[in-house]
């Protein structure tokens, strides 16, 4: 089987995995790297850029090693080969579990309990619960929706279509490192600068990708126009190259404002407001923002499916000249 149909055929069983079955609670892939990228840095941490870029090539390049490893030793079975690609795509995508907890975090608002809500949201971002009402923890759950259907869908299917199971673990790998050093903090802001520049470099086609599919998807919810409208007028404004568009099509697509003051671990920034036009986010615009990140998924599945399909063909057309027989010289 050609490498392009197990890429097409694995990915879409692994995207079914993860509708049905989400994440493991534990023994989770993604989790188990986390702890190994935690051991390094207890190893390599020091109050410095290039001991930062050290601990960044250690994990996330050697688990693109060993998922080229797996790969290669998979490579002569075309049953191993597809297992291999749905493992790991349902490894790294996390669609299901997005909408899981913003949904949770949606049902306790819904239900007036602030204090759950508070509770529930740190499984979504890193903002200050406790500094937060109603209507700003359901704008917090809406805008990290947006940027983590980037992070945990559409990101990983683009790197899987362009390099296969390698492709997928690296970006996941590299989004973790983000996650967990690449922040503003006294203790990471030298040490975790290599880990955000390169998810900075590897989610740039995700974000866009994902902000494209958003107005897309709006055709059948929500408002296409507005999304690209605040893509384009607003996504700039955003202090993250990626997650501004993300964050800018979806609040046009659902005709919310998104943006403003936020607090990450007693530090408050003042964000510029995207598509400022739009109405307050309220707890009812969770459930449409979950759908909407559910439908760029399965947008994103097909886009990255056909592409690497479509290149598939490219590739063999000019390996045989159009004629069906390989071009090029032979033995002599």
């Amino acid at each position: 089987m050609r490498a392009d149909r197990i890429f097409a055929y694995g990915a879409t069983a692994g995207l079914i995995g993860d509708l049905v079955l989400g994440d493991p609670r534990r023994g989770h892939p993604v989790a188990a790297f986390g702890r190994a990228a935690g051991a390094v840095e207890s190893l390599l941490w020091r109050d410095h850029r290039g001991w930062g870029a050290a601990h960044t090539l250690v994990c996330a390049g050697g688990a693109a090693g060993a998922a080229a490893l797996a790969s290669r030793a998979v490579r002569r079975s075309p049953a191993a080969a597809l297992a291999l690609t749905a493992a790991a795509t349902w490894a790294v995508v996390g669609g299901t579990s997005l909408g899981r907890e913003a949904r949770a975090v949606g049902s306790a608002l819904e239900a007036g309990d602030i204090e759950v809500a508070r509770e529930r949201l740190p499984h979504l971002c890193g903002r200050d619960p406790q500094s937060l009402d109603a209507q700003q923890i359901a704008r917090a759950v809406v805008e990290s929706v947006a940027e983590n259907t980037s992070d945990a869908v559409v990101g990983a299917l683009v790197w899987g279509a362009v390099g296969g199971v390698p492709g997928l673990v690296a970006f996941r790998a590299i989004n973790t490192l983000d996650a967990m050093v690449g922040h503003k903090s006294a203790k990471y802001r030298r040490y975790g600068w290599a880990s955000a520049r390169l998810d900075d470099v590897a989610g740039w086609p995700g974000a866009r990708l994902t902000a494209a599919l958003a107005a897309v998807a709006a055709v059948s919810g929500g408002d296409p126009r507005g999304a690209v409208r605040a893509w384009r007028a607003d996504a700039a404004k955003h202090p993250s190259p990626n997650a501004g568009p993300v964050e800018a099509s979806f609040a046009g697509a659902l005709g919310v404002r998104l943006g403003g003051t936020l607090s990450y671990a007693g530090r408050v920034e003042h964000r510029p407001v995207l598509n400022a036009a739009g109405r307050p986010v309220g707890v009812p615009d969770i459930e449409r923002a979950a759908r909407l990140s559910r439908r760029v998924g399965a947008l994103a599945l097909v886009t990255a499916v056909v592409g690497r399909l479509a290149f598939g063909a490219l590739r063999r057309a000019a390996c045989t000249g159009g004629s069906g027989i390989r071009t090029g010289k032979g033995r002599a």
